[in-house]
């Protein structure tokens, strides 16, 4: 294993929906004199990709129903900002002391269904997971390469709690171009006792690892990772989402 780099990507202006993320992230880049690299793997904020694609919901617009309502009586919350939540929800998990724990459409166990006020671009303004972040993930591949011929695998980022432990941390909620899993399954370790069980998410490590350069508050979202030792294959951030039939806790 060579060293890993971590280079954030500076320079990216406020996102608009319909913005080329693509171009911008390669004109960022050659700005500060640098350019994608054959194995080089970009981790990407969630929210520039939703702002690019319009995933954004105005508080002005948000007529919240009889549930939303029942919801801000018990909690003191916004009902507005409730319904965007119960929107973007399959279904509640937990509701609890104010705090709304759903899986959204996509599959993904978090805290309020990823919808967030912070780094909004403007007041009274939501920001909403991508609709399919894999495919958001994806095209940002496809735009990159046809306009390098860099082949740079992509990882969509978002911030997600640990119902075990207290703080947060980067995940990956869209893959392209890499496994979710590295796989250790019918291996053997330094003493020859096979691994039963053991997959490492690699697409997580990567999220978390961008995190540490890319900040919350630095305006900075987006970061490559360099020098990686990759295991092969292409799989989708749905691969973490675990069937109901081997949950244990809901």
């Amino acid at each position: 294993m060579s060293d890993v780099t971590l280079i954030p990507i500076d320079g990216l202006p406020e996102i608009k929906p319909g913005d080329d993320l693509a171009a911008m992230l390669i004109r960022a880049l050659r700005a500060s004199g640098r350019s994608f690299e054959v194995g080089d793997v970009l981790a990407l904020a969630q929210k520039v990709v939703s702002k690019s694609e319009g995933r954004i919901r105005k508080l002005a617009d948000v007529v919240p129903g009889a549930e939303a309502l029942r919801m801000a009586d018990e909690s003191g919350k916004d009902p507005k900002n409730l319904q965007v939540v119960l929107d973007e929800t399959a279904r509640i998990v937990r509701w609890q002391r104010g705090v709304l724990i759903v899986e959204t459409k996509h599959g993904f166990v978090c805290a309020n269904a990823g919808v967030d006020h912070s780094n909004a671009g403007a007041p009274d303004t939501l920001i909403l997971l991508p609709v399919d972040p894999d495919a958001s993930a994806g095209r940002i591949r496809e735009g990159i390469r046809k306009a390098t011929g860099v082949d740079v695998p992509v990882v969509i980022t978002d911030t997600f709690g640990r119902a075990w432990r207290e703080g947060h941390m980067n995940i990956a909620i869209g893959i392209s171009g890499l496994p979710a899993l590295r796989r250790y399954i019918g291996e053997f370790d330094p003493d020859g006792y096979e691994l039963r069980v053991t997959e490492i998410a690699i697409a997580d490590e990567i999220a978390a690892a961008t995190e540490l350069v890319m900040g919350k508050l630095d305006r900075r979202p987006a970061a490559i990772v360099r020098g990686l030792t990759r295991p092969e294959g292409s799989e989708t951030a749905r691969t973490y989402v675990r069937p109901h039939d081997k949950d244990m806790f809901r």
